[in-house]
């Protein structure tokens, strides 16, 4: 119903590495996944979301979903991540890549942001210094005023939160 409602494509796969979203960061272009995703969840990506898979770790960490969030106007890695690991991702990925935390020093990026094109949410605990970074990452805020869309988005979630 969903998806014939709002026209998205959903599709099922069968993944020994069943936590999805720890295992897969991607964008509009471009997928990350887990070095040890099957095949058949490689080729799932590449047909539903119309975008180039890599295989590819993050430094020491293999969980690319957990570590990073990206966007199509750049990347955000896990502070550790070396430099030269986030040259290669700017690379691979053509956009802009870097390191930082969220919700107060936190490296699992992906637990403390949700982020596409035009707007992020993060977590509560997440400090004005984190979200300069992500604002700045993501070039979001750079037409002066905000969008319709992200402010009725906003005020939703204030509203919900009280």
């Amino acid at each position: 119903m969903i998806n014939e409602l709002f026209q998205v494509k959903i599709r099922r796969v069968d993944e020994r590495l069943s936590a999805l979203g720890n295992v897969i960061a991607c964008n509009d272009h471009v997928a990350i996944v887990h070095a040890e995703i099957s095949q058949e969840t490689e080729e799932a990506l590449v047909d539903t979301l119309k975008t180039e898979v890599f295989r590819v770790s993050l430094g020491q960490n293999a969980l690319v979903g957990s570590y990073c969030a990206l966007s199509s106007q750049g990347c955000l890695v896990a502070a550790r991540t070396p430099p030269e690991t986030q040259r290669e991702l700017a690379a691979l990925l053509q956009v802009p890549v870097v390191a930082g935390t969220v919700n107060r020093g936190s490296e699992l990026i992906g637990a403390g942001i949700c982020v596409n094109d035009w707007v992020a949410f993060c977590g509560l605990d997440t400090t004005s210094t984190e979200l300069s970074v992500v604002e700045s990452i993501f070039k979001l805020g750079d037409h002066g005023q905000p969008t319709a869309i992200s402010t009725q988005l906003r005020d939703t979630l204030i509203e919900s939160l009280l």
